[in-house]
């Protein structure tokens, strides 16, 4: 992983907020919000909570308990979260980051995580501080994206990507969010940061926008995508775009649907 993976700047936030969360997130936020909220919690942290996609699933869900924090790395992410989020008292708004919680031990009955695990640079040690803020038998509840091969715009995307360049392709794609679909990695990672106890599910989902072009926008501006192609060219974003949008139109000429998956992981402190 590279520090452009990570780097969520500028215009791509408002892109992947408007672009990426209807065509990715908002399914796999609900799925989320159902199991955490299942689990009646009393006291709940959210890390690398992004534009907060679950956070607006969640809340609804357990107005009930006693404290909900939501936090994230990024202040300006966090901001708009909150501005998108209506008022409810038991939410607390945090910047922090997921590899150095500043909560005491034992604190959380859950611990949820959306697609936020595949950017820590220890996750390994990401997975320990969940752990330890998680009151015994407290749960963390969190999801990675499977292969790439399974989420199809994703792998359009990429082809497109790699086709541009092929000398250097751009691999955010393939490197960080379908980088970490191992289940049974995940496992042995979790089992090292003190986990015993953890279940996985396959789920999958569909994925769809209002067009094609659509859905290559959101790929290819409202990601770090976006940063390793206008390194490579500072004049090519449209033109990867445009041939993105042209593969992805096989879907349809107007709205498209395609298959997405993701693994739902549980693991009980």
């Amino acid at each position: 992983m590279t520090d452009c993976d990570t780097a969520f700047t500028g215009s791509i936030s408002e892109i992947y907020d408007t672009h990426l969360v209807p065509l990715l997130f908002e399914p796999y936020a609900e799925y989320l919000a159902a199991r955490v909220a299942a689990l009646a919690p009393k006291s709940v942290l959210e890390t690398a909570a992004g534009s907060g996609v679950v956070t607006r699933a969640l809340a609804p869900r357990i107005r009930s308990a006693d404290r909900y924090v939501v936090t994230d790395l990024s202040a300006a992410m966090l901001e708009w979260a909150s501005s998108e989020q209506s008022a409810q008292d038991n939410i607390e708004w945090r910047q922090a980051d997921a590899l150095a919680l500043p909560f005491e031990n034992d604190t959380f009955d859950a611990v949820c995580c959306q697609f936020g695990v595949m950017f820590f640079p220890d996750r390994v040690a990401g997975y320990a501080e969940a752990r330890q803020v998680l009151k015994p038998g407290g749960r963390f509840v969190f999801n990675t994206w499977d292969r790439l091969e399974a989420n199809v715009f994703a792998k359009l995307v990429q082809d497109a990507a790699s086709a541009s360049f092929p000398a250097d392709p751009p691999l955010f794609l393939a490197r960080t969010p379908h980088g970490y679909h191992d289940a049974e990695l995940v496992r042995r990672e979790l089992s090292e940061a003190g986990f015993a106890d953890v279940s996985v599910a396959t789920v999958p989902e569909t994925s769809g926008a209002p067009s094609a072009r659509d859905a290559a926008v959101a790929y290819c501006q409202g990601t770090p995508l976006r940063e390793q192609i206008e390194e490579r060219d500072a004049t090519a974003l449209e033109a990867v775009t445009e041939r993105a949008a042209a593969i992805a139109a096989r879907y349809g000429d107007g709205a498209v649907a395609g298959a997405i998956q993701a693994h739902v992981f549980e693991a009980i402190a």
